[in-house]
């Protein structure tokens, strides 16, 4: 009977054993992640989620859309959303100088998505009439990132420490006597037939149906004067080295994910695959 017991006690203590063991595994290869983001991004990482690559690393994905950027920020730093996918180097700046009581943290680098000036009265830059009317976002890392493309392409100056926070009372020279219209970027396609010319982010002109790299009669390049434009993703500052969020920046540039992304949207998201210490340079 002794004989008995103490077989069964062993049994069961396998047992027990087995499914502890299993729950770790289990525990250890799902590790669930709810990522927060809006328009054509928020279409990468739905695909994404849904990847083998994102169960080979043992990553389960939750994609949650808010459209507003502020609120998918407020979101990510409150805890309702572990990462976004939205923003630029240079609007995550500004969000965080303007929340100094709620930060985020970036975890890594992900593309550069061009600015493009777009007109349906000008097929050139230089066509640009004295007077013409000009739509800009009315957002600050938005509006001081399009002024930045107007001085490139000769329309404007800009005073010397013109920054991420600029605005339209930086523009030192203004040829052309431009008039400037402040709108929500995000309707930039509507506003195309009522304005001279309009500057749209890439991810606003895909939803409206443009091709940046066609359509624009300018747009940005990447080099190091556009190196604050680039894409990141961020995270509350208390979980800027969370390990697990930190896969998916590596999961974002595998080659057979980036393959998607560029035959999806037409090589307008270009990777950028760099520390983030090349942002702050």
């Amino acid at each position: 009977m002794r004989k008995f017991r103490g077989i069964l006690i062993s049994i069961m203590a396998g047992v027990l054993l087995l499914v502890l063991a299993g729950c770790g595994t289990s525990n250890a290869q799902d590790s669930s992640i709810t990522i927060g983001s809006q328009g054509s991004d928020l279409q990468i990482w739905e695909h994404i989620a849904k990847s083998k690559q994102a169960k080979d690393a043992g990553l389960n994905i939750n994609v949650k859309e808010i459209t507003d950027g502020t609120q998918l920020n407020k979101a990510t730093t409150e805890g309702q959303v572990d990462v976004n996918a939205f923003q630029s180097w240079a609007y995550y700046k500004a969000y965080n100088k303007e929340n100094p009581n709620g930060k985020l943290a970036a975890l890594g680098t992900t593309y550069l998505e061009p600015l493009g000036i777009y007109s349906k009265k000008f097929k050139k830059i230089d066509q640009i009439k004295d007077g013409s009317t000009v739509a800009i976002a009315n957002n600050p890392a938005n509006t001081s990132r399009g002024l930045e493309l107007l001085q490139a392409a000769g329309l404007i100056k800009l005073k010397k420490d013109f920054g991420a926070l600029g605005n339209l009372k930086d523009i030192t020279s203004n040829p052309k006597h431009l008039k400037f219209k402040e709108i929500d970027d995000t309707t930039g396609p509507r506003v195309l037939n009522d304005v001279d010319v309009v500057l749209i982010s890439n991810t606003v002109a895909l939803d409206g149906g443009l091709h940046v790299l066609t359509d624009s009669i300018y747009h940005e390049k990447l080099d190091q004067s556009t190196k604050d434009n680039v894409n990141i993703l961020a995270v509350a500052s208390k979980d800027k080295n969370n390990s697990t969020y930190k896969k998916l920046v590596k999961l974002y540039h595998d080659k057979d994910i980036q393959s998607y992304i560029k035959k999806k949207y037409y090589g307008t998201k270009i990777e950028v695959n760099k520390p983030l210490s090349y942002l702050d340079d």
